[in-house]
């Protein structure tokens, strides 16, 4: 097989790539390709291709690269070309594993922009950004946005200027985007919000409001609540009796992202006129990242405890429902990547049996939930506030914790549950540009 040199002219450089003056679109094995491209600014690579892998290397800097290569396979699987990805929906066009294993460049081309690459076999062409290839050589994988959370006790996060986070009902009419995307990042970073000035005369406006941040789930108590202390379903949520800290829907594979409370009205037990009487009704919630924190920091042993032995969670109050998990969850899960907390699944009622197969043992647990149980209850963590009929109170389910004292009376609460998902979909959009956001969740 003979060669040519040919020379490529990119922008204001030239390079050099080899290829066969008879290349024919099924040639699979073509020689090794070498070419550099001169930086304008910063340094680009020298690139070569080799029988599974396109190499680069910086022959004029000392370059701490995590990979000096990325094979050939990978590179084609992620070509972001308009017949690779349908440029509407974002997904993949092609079957990956019609591609031959052992596909290789027959052509390679860089510029200050990229690397154009033409595929042996059926020809095809790709373009690879600098900063796409760049990351990659430096870094495993995409992480998830940086967010700094905002731990708060009973008078808020420290040095906070503004507590608490608040919203008012017409900035959402005002500038919806605007005011979504702010009500997302107070709930993303402090774990809760409140939205004040909300129409009281109907649930309807509260039930909207939700909507702009996605649709309400639908669960075995319906959809979008709105309910009276009338026991209509069997959950304590439905009398008038105190309620300790806990996370909702634990007995959910996946737990309720975001849950809403907006109080309609609360009257008091006769007809006389209850004005300024205290009905009782205060709204407690827990910071349970922030618990978990101490928790961690006082008997790191509980903290483990918790962690790793895995609980049954149920609901079967109600005739015909008798929910669980796909499988046994711990209190604390953390993410095995990060070693960070990702989700706190704690409510003592709907908790099973304590098993005995973990290698901790029962005793073991209880005595690290104690740790919990009253690290939750220290006033200085204990964030309490009166509902008010107008404000909205939504909050973070799988990071605080909520509950209420007793009341008299009758209280008319609506509000609902939104999947996590699509929480943190809103929040992304209304807080990242749209390119920012794709490539951290498609990489």
């Amino acid at each position: 097989m003979s060669f040519k040199l040919d020379v490529v002219r990119c922008g204001r450089h030239m390079v050099r790539c080899s290829r066969s003056a008879g290349a024919r679109r099924n040639w699979k094995y073509p020689p090794r390709l070498q070419l550099r491209t001169l930086a304008t600014t910063t340094e680009k690579p020298l690139v070569s291709s080799s029988s599974d892998h396109l190499k680069f290397s910086y022959p004029n800097a000392n370059s701490n690269l995590r990979r000096s290569s990325l094979p050939n396979f990978w590179l084609r699987d992620n070509c972001r070309c308009s017949s690779c990805v349908h440029q509407d929906t974002r997904q993949r066009n092609f079957n990956t594993f019609d591609l031959p294993e052992d596909i290789q460049p027959s052509q390679i081309h860089t510029n200050e922009d990229g690397i154009k690459i033409q595929w042996s076999g059926d020809g095809h062409e790709s373009f690879y950004p600098w900063d796409f290839l760049e990351f990659y050589l430096n870094s495993d994988k995409r992480e998830p946005e940086p967010i700094k959370l905002e731990y708060f006790g009973t008078q808020g996060p420290h040095n906070s200027r503004s507590w608490p986070p608040t919203l008012k009902y017409n900035d959402f009419s005002a500038n919806e985007t605007g005011a979504v995307g702010r009500l997302t990042d107070f709930i993303r970073r402090n774990g809760f919000a409140f939205v004040t000035d909300v129409p009281v005369e109907s649930a309807e406006p509260t039930e909207k409001l939700l909507e702009k941040i996605a649709f309400i789930r639908q669960t075995h108590y319906g959809g979008f609540y709105d309910f009276i202390p009338d026991l209509a379903l069997a959950d304590t949520a439905y009398t008038n009796i105190a309620l300790g800290a806990h996370t909702d829907t634990t007995y959910f594979t996946d737990p309720a992202g975001l849950q809403a409370f907006h109080l309609l009205s609360h009257t008091g037990p006769s007809s006389e006129n209850n004005s300024g009487v205290n009905l009782g009704g205060q709204s407690l919630l827990v910071d349970g990242f922030y618990a978990a924190s101490i928790l961690k920091k006082e008997d790191p042993k509980a903290f483990e405890v918790l962690s790793r032995v895995k609980l049954p969670w149920h609901a079967s109050g109600n005739k015909g429902i008798t929910i669980s998990p796909d499988k046994l969850y711990p209190v604390l899960e953390v993410d095995e990547s990060t070693g960070k907390l990702h989700r706190v699944r704690w409510n003592n009622d709907d908790r099973g049996v304590v098993p005995f197969d973990s290698e901790y043992s029962p005793v073991d647990w209880y005595k690290a939930a104690r740790k919990w149980h009253d690290i939750l209850r220290r006033e200085s963590i204990e964030y309490w506030f009166q509902l008010k009929p107008g404000n909205l109170l939504v909050f973070d389910n799988w990071r605080v914790l909520h509950g209420r004292s007793a009341f008299t009376g009758v209280r008319r609460i609506c509000g609902g549950y939104i999947n996590r998902d699509d929480f943190i979909s809103r929040w992304r959009n209304t807080n990242y540009p749209r390119d920012e956001i794709l490539k951290r969740v498609i990489g």
